[in-house]
């Protein structure tokens, strides 16, 4: 038994004299990346190792684990300390988040190793967040990748300032000074704009252990530090004190009628009880009055401790609230720019809806603006019109109603964001919070004298949309268009918006791409709320192949007064009507993007009325369609 189990072993005066020990060290957070195979976790097992945190029995598996998954011949492979996914240890790749406590004699460590495959950027964003510093790791042999500039770029994006260059595998170059080097110079040109407060380079290799604990004899002409050397004397701190005091609300503490108090960690500044607080969103004022911990009441909060604030005035406060000092008080806005890391396969399409949450606080928002993509290998700023996974961007988001933020570079708690799909619950985004949109606060709803209610009274009916969605060739405009005529000739008020007639003109600038057809849909959704609002029936058709656009123009409208039509007719009879010669063209590959057969529909779940006009009269299903009308009270 070596290191804990030895201390534990000894006496329980000296196990406890050890823990005191440890509870007074500083912590250091920090991660492992780069490209793949490049000794991230190699590296991590060797620090593990080196700092007799390891019991004879792990040491042990570690031995058997080696010969059955090792790479490094009759060796210890210390990549297997971390590797602790089946698939991990028979690919030799690192796929999840590990993280691993070590400590020596100076400093407590929490290390991330993150995976160095591209199809996993996304786990390395998420270890990057809490992190403190980064090793940023490179095979002496293959040098910079495309992969060591994303995670350089990602590492100082997510507010990382210090980085060590680890230039890994120094023995398979002969302990090469000049190639050591070239591999510095070439990582301080491209990486010279990130703002790093400190960066060190250190040849080392893992497997054998130079450089990493001990100085290595094979590197003379190397006199920096060791890798543990520096990671027990960077300086990181943070003095989060000194900033302006934040806590995003987590819970609402009411367990009698006598008390009420605001749970939540302190993520900045200092809180004292008498201190004048805000309520960040709703702009209202009080004072602390307690500050309620498990241990009992304290004179004053600090950055990184879990209280309850109580206050001296009954306000209204909710989960997802941010309480701050009034003197400095977050941004309040419903639009922002930041950048997002797209963390999956389906790209991100401005103007389609997700979720975003921000601490405690979630609310619907779109992109309104892709203004650039960022080049990985070059950081030019590109133009796009979507993101695919793992692509970084800088954009402008609108909010469904306003949040309270700072900037990221202010405070990493209250300037990121994710953003999660609505149909899936998935995160599909990382977002950090640059400024907000000042123009967001200048623009204002404007009281009518007459609304919704009244224009559809006079109209003697109940404003609705019937959203008619399905395949080209499936029957919706003419089966729409029936419906249309059979209204007005009851005296009703409509409209139809027919998806060819609308490309026309109010889209005639948009293509067939998947980005174009969500922005065809947004503008379309907005117009049919236009026209609700006046007391109109709108009649909608329009192929609309995503459920989550159809989603999103469903809850432009009030409850009830969207009607989603399916207009289920198979993919074969649409293809033998053919009534534009469509499905021709497109199977000869004179049309791209036609959905059914190289872009996707994605059908109704729970569509209102489902129509199959295979075989069906028009008139007959349009009937249908007025009798449901009028059970539903939208005429009568």
């Amino acid at each position: 038994m070596e290191g804990l189990g030895a201390i534990a072993a000894e006496s329980p005066e000296a196990f406890a004299e050890f823990i005191s020990g440890q509870e007074t060290k500083g912590l250091l957070r920090f991660l492992t990346c780069g490209s793949v195979d490049d000794g991230k976790s190699t590296l991590i097992g060797r620090l593990l190792y080196d700092s007799k945190l390891l019991f004879e029995d792990q040491l042990a598996s570690l031995r058997k684990d080696s010969v059955k998954h090792g790479t490094v011949g009759d060796d210890i492979d210390f990549a297997l300390l971390v590797d602790g996914l089946e698939a991990e240890r028979e690919q030799g790749i690192t796929i999840d988040v590990a993280y691993r406590f070590f400590a020596t004699e100076a400093r407590k460590f929490i290390v991330a190793d993150t995976p160095g495959h591209e199809q996993y950027t996304r786990n390395m964003a998420t270890g990057a967040s809490t992190a403190d510093l980064a090793v940023l790791l490179v095979d002496a042999r293959n040098g910079i990748q495309v992969q060591t500039r994303r995670h350089a770029f990602i590492a100082s994006l997510l507010g990382i300032r210090h980085v060590v260059l680890a230039v890994n595998k120094i023995d398979l170059v002969d302990y090469a000074e000049d190639r050591f080097e070239e591999i510095k110079a070439e990582f301080d040109s491209f990486a010279a704009s990130f703002d790093f407060d400190s960066l060190v380079a250190i040849p080392l290799s893992a497997r054998f252990g130079d450089n990493v604990s001990t100085k290595s004899d094979r590197t003379p002409w190397y006199s920096g530090p060791t890798l543990i050397e520096h990671l027990e004397t960077v300086d990181v701190a943070e003095d989060l004190d000194l900033r302006s005091f934040r806590m995003p609300v987590q819970w609402v503490n009411r367990p009698n009628l006598d008390f009420r108090g605001y749970s939540g960690t302190i993520s900045s500044g200092v809180v004292r009880p008498g201190d004048e607080v805000v309520v960040a969103g709703s702009g209202k004022t009080s004072k602390i009055a307690r500050i309620v911990t498990m241990d009992g009441d304290l004179d004053q909060g600090h950055a990184g401790e879990a209280v309850t604030l109580t206050l001296e005035d009954e306000i209204d406060i909710s989960r997802g609230d941010i309480i701050a000092a009034s003197e400095s008080r977050p941004e309040v806005s419903d639009q922002f720019a930041a950048h997002l890391i797209w963390m999956t396969d389906k790209p991100l399409y401005p103007g389609r809806p997700y979720l975003l949450k921000s601490g405690a606080r979630t609310v619907t928002a779109t992109v309104s603006e892709l203004k650039h993509r960022i080049d990985i290998n070059s950081f030019e700023h590109l133009a796009a019109k979507k993101l695919d996974l793992n692509e970084v961007a800088f954009c402008n988001l609108s909010l469904s109603a306003p949040i309270a933020f700072d900037p990221y570079e202010s405070n990493r708690e209250t300037g990121s964001f994710i953003l999660i799909d609505r149909l899936t619950n998935a995160t599909v985004a990382a977002g950090i919070i640059w400024f907000g949109l000042r123009r967001a606060t200048n623009i204002h709803w404007q009281a009518l004298d007459v609304n919704k209610q009244a224009r559809a009274a006079l109209k003697g009916q109940k404003p609705a949309v019937l959203w008619f969605t399905g395949l080209s060739g499936s029957g919706k405009s003419t089966v729409a268009n029936t419906v249309e005529r059979k209204l007005l000739a009851a005296g009703h008020h409509t409209y139809l918006l027919d998806g060819d007639n609308v490309r026309h003109g109010l889209n005639r600038d948009l293509g067939f791409t998947d980005e174009d057809r969500v922005e065809n849909i947004r503008r379309v959704a907005e117009t049919a709320k236009l026209f609700v609002d006046s007391g109109t029936i709108v009649l909608v058709s329009f192929i609309s192949p995503f459920r989550s656009e159809r989603r999103m123009a469903r809850e432009l409208v009030e409850e009830g007064e969207f009607i989603e039509v399916f207009v289920d007719t198979p993919l074969e009879e649409c293809q033998r009507r053919d009534p534009k010669g469509l499905y021709k063209k497109a199977a000869e590959g004179k049309i791209k993007n036609f959905t059914g057969i190289d872009s996707p529909y994605e059908a109704p779940e729970n569509a209102e009325i489902r129509l199959d006009t295979t075989g069906a009269d028009p008139d007959a299903l349009a009937e249908r369609i007025v009798a449901d009308l009028k059970n539903r009270g939208i005429i009568g």
